[in-house]
């Protein structure tokens, strides 16, 4: 029963596709979500209405949170690639804001 099974995974590249989407969801979990973190604090710190080190602060705690959400976004989420797009969708904006208060000329 496991042969048949196996050589039908093999025909229909289920297996490949499962392990591509753990890929993907893992790839989500640990890079992406840390990147996205990472934007989202430097986001925050720009745009909080406290003292710089007030708000790195603050940022950096609410970033700690995120990297967590975001690891368990990327299993939770119906797909890998749905994990993966929203993710970047996500640091997509929070790189805007940085770059805009960047170009800005700095805090906003």
């Amino acid at each position: 029963m496991t042969i048949a099974r196996n050589a039908t995974d093999r025909r229909t590249g289920t297996t490949w596709r499962r392990r591509g989407d753990a890929t993907l969801r893992l790839f989500s979990a640990m890079p992406l979500g840390y990147g996205v973190a990472s934007l989202v604090a430097m986001a925050l710190a720009r745009i909080l209405p406290l003292p710089a080190a007030a708000a790195s602060m603050t940022a950096t705690l609410v970033a700690f949170g995120l990297c967590a959400g975001a690891a368990i976004w990327a299993y939770a989420a119906s797909s890998g690639w749905r994990a993966c797009w929203t993710l970047s969708a996500v640091g997509l904006v929070a790189g805007s804001i940085v770059w805009l208060s960047i170009s800005a000329g700095g805090r906003l």
